[in-house]
């Protein structure tokens, strides 16, 4: 069962060492909006502190969806979507590998990069150790979910507003619950909650998507 997972993501991870532009620009896209905030809103602490949570997690969150078009449309163009359609290992399978290579391009630097801008909105260790904690944890349920919408747009011209639209829903409770997660920290009331349900949320995200989204991509295909 491990076997089609490893395979597929060690497949993509290689894909996209071979094209680190589409990494840069959404690790640049994270960074510039992130930092674009404090520069805007003023020196304030107080504010800033505020606001961290929730610009944080949305340019988080907008980072990710940057990546999402491309996420089976490769495949798609060159034909290896169908041979991985007609592989006797289960559809559903491939698309777990694909979404876990997902989240290793571009979620696991979006959240090493997360509590170094952190620090641009005087934010204290423990809300650093806890923001980094939630999209850690959150990322993962980003790109399950983000793959649904990828595999419903899947061939389709103007497929990346599409995602935005479809995906944008579904995306609301993972922002609610992991910038809320921090704010809870920074107010010292404790984030445990926020992050338990953010983990039901990346584990229904990571395990689950995939079955529809091989549906999806069925349809998509015929």
């Amino acid at each position: 069962m491990l076997t089609p997972i490893m395979a597929v993501i060690g497949r993509d991870l290689r894909l996209a060492l071979r094209r680190r532009s589409d990494i840069a620009s959404v690790l640049f896209f994270f960074i510039i909006v992130v930092s674009l905030f404090p520069l805007g809103v003023g020196p304030e602490p107080e504010q800033l502190r505020r606001m961290a949570p929730g610009v944080l997690w949305v340019a988080a969150l907008l980072a990710t969806m940057l990546s999402l078009p491309r996420l089976f449309a490769d495949d798609h163009r060159d034909g290896t979507l169908e041979q991985l359609a007609l592989a006797p290992q289960p559809l559903g399978l491939v698309v777990l590998g694909k979404v876990l290579a997902h989240w290793l391009i571009s979620g696991l630097p979006l959240t090493l990069l997360a509590p170094v801008l952190g620090i641009q909105f005087d934010l204290s260790a423990d809300a650093l150790a806890v923001l980094t904690g939630s999209l850690l944890i959150g990322t993962p349920a980003l790109s399950g979910i983000g793959a649904i919408g990828a595999a419903l747009t899947l061939g389709v011209r103007g497929s990346g507003v599409l995602v935005s639209l479809l995906i944008l829903p579904l995306y609301t409770p993972v922002l609610i619950f992991g910038a809320g997660a921090v704010d809870a920290s920074v107010a010292g009331t404790g984030a445990q909650a926020h992050l338990s349900l953010l983990a039901a949320l990346a584990l229904a995200g990571v395990f689950f998507a995939p079955w529809p989204t091989a549906a999806a991509l069925r349809i998509a295909l015929e």
